[in-house]
């Protein structure tokens, strides 16, 4: 899934300001460099004039500082590095971690997306890639997540 995409879909899911992302973002990286231009211009459609593509290092560290802002930051653990290249499997693991979700939390959302996901599949898509089960997210199953996920945090 495009990057920008998965960026936009957690804005509106929480209701976040271009502020709070930027503050988010730094949660993980200091020194992130975003200015709210930046993010409008990452928030933007595709085509749309201004529009400018997200890089992986950014959402990556969105994702983590959305781990620490809804999670809390311990202090006393090491820094992890952050994934220079963001999959679709990445995405789910970090907003599972964020909302701390089970499996049969994770199952529930994909039931309000209507799209079931049985529990091997569900499974294969959290295992290392290089397990024999490891299965890639799609970018169709990762759109009905942030859907279904989007149903629960903002129900209206």
């Amino acid at each position: 899934m495009i990057t920008n995409d998965v960026l936009r879909s957690i804005r509106y899911m929480l209701d976040l300001s271009d502020a709070k992302v930027i503050e988010i973002t730094q949660l993980s990286n200091p020194d992130a460099g975003l200015d709210k231009a930046t993010v409008a211009a990452f928030l933007k459609k595709d085509g749309e004039p201004g529009f400018e593509p997200c890089d992986d290092a950014t959402l990556a560290h969105f994702l983590e500082g959305l781990v620490f802002h809804r999670r809390g930051k311990d202090e006393s653990r090491p820094v992890r590095p952050v994934e220079s290249r963001v999959s679709n499997n990445l995405v789910l693991k970090k907003l599972r971690v964020a909302f701390e979700l089970k499996d049969e939390d994770m199952h529930a959302i994909f039931e309000q997306a209507g799209f079931p996901v049985a529990k091997p599949e569900l499974s294969a898509l959290f295992r290392q890639r290089d397990h024999k089960n490891y299965r890639a997210c799609g970018d169709q199953l990762l759109r009905n997540f942030l859907k279904g996920l989007t149903l629960r945090v903002r129900p209206s």
